[in-house]
């Protein structure tokens, strides 16, 4: 027997126990919704709300009621386009919209300025989105599993950026303007179609470089300082003076909620269904000390 399919304008019959706890929290993740109940618009004080794999394919203008709202999570649904009302958030920080069926996003989005994590993968995104250059205090930007092929000259506006992951693209050359990112800690390239790479010692930030299933035949030049995770990594750390580095156990996204710095690296609350348990790279995103 299927879960039941709530109508579009009331709440679920669980929503006002949800609230009753002060946290201004609302749990819709895994209910039948095709798009978001109107009532959802008028918690006017909400803060966090988690709406991830229950089929949703539109979002309503009246979005931008929810004008407290820190933490959206809208991942494992159908949309195919954000309405312009998301892009009026002021307060929001993190949002996840990974596994959708997004093409692009609108322009307004730069207008998300106190947004510092960004989970847009499994997506089909064929060129980096413009107004994302705006958002220079992001912190925190998954884009893997899309269709890249570039990336912007212009990319190193976005200043704050300290974790961006590219995997599962279609990079045949290193992107150029990755030379420029010298903020970055965490850079993903798993799974393109990369033969090479320039010298990393650019990067003087660096601490984690994944390049794992490219057609490469070795590691890249880097800092000492720099976890590899690829063909020939570990020989390659193995010269140094220093101990190899082991990446550490993966820990309960929810239990970083609090810890923003962390926080912004790893995903967050939000991003707990985000995480895909291959790949070399999401086993280390919660390396403590990355979000500093």
């Amino acid at each position: 027997m299927g879960i039941a399919e709530s109508t579009p304008d009331e709440l679920p019959s669980d929503a006002e126990e949800q609230l009753r706890n002060g946290e201004q929290q609302l749990e819709l993740s895994g209910r039948r919704l095709r798009r978001l109940p109107s009532a959802v618009c008028a918690l006017s004080r909400l803060q966090k709300l988690y709406v991830s794999g229950t089929g949703l394919r539109e979002l309503p203008e009246e979005i931008e009621e929810l004008r407290e709202l820190r933490i959206l999570a809208l991942d494992f649904n159908k949309l195919e386009r954000l309405p312009d009302g998301l892009c009026r958030l002021p307060r929001l920080t993190r949002l996840y919209l990974g596994s959708n069926r997004l093409l692009a996003l609108p322009a307004d989005f730069a207008q998300l300025q106190s947004l510092r994590c960004l989970w847009i993968e499994g997506n089909f995104l064929r060129r980096f989105p413009r107004p994302l250059l705006r958002l220079v205090a992001l912190q925190s930007l998954q884009m893997g599993d899309n269709r890249l092929r570039a990336l912007p000259a212009e990319l190193p506006r976005m200043t704050g950026l300290r974790g961006l992951w590219l995997y599962g693209n279609r990079f045949e050359e290193f992107p150029p303007a990755l030379l420029r990112m010298g903020r970055l800690h965490i850079l993903d390239l798993d799974r393109n179609r990369l033969g090479g790479f320039p010298d990393l010692h650019p990067l003087r930030a660096l601490r984690v470089f994944s390049y794992d299933h490219n057609p490469v035949t070795g590691p890249p030049r880097v800092a000492d300082t720099v976890f590899l995770v690829g063909e020939g990594a570990v020989e390659r750390m193995a010269e140094r003076d220093e101990p190899t580095p082991r990446p550490p156990p993966r820990r309960p996204a929810r239990a970083f909620e609090d810890e923003e710095e962390e926080d912004l690296l790893i995903g967050g609350a939000g991003s707990r269904a985000l995480r895909p348990t291959g790949g070399s790279l999401r086993a280390l995103e919660a390396a403590p000390g990355l979000g500093t």
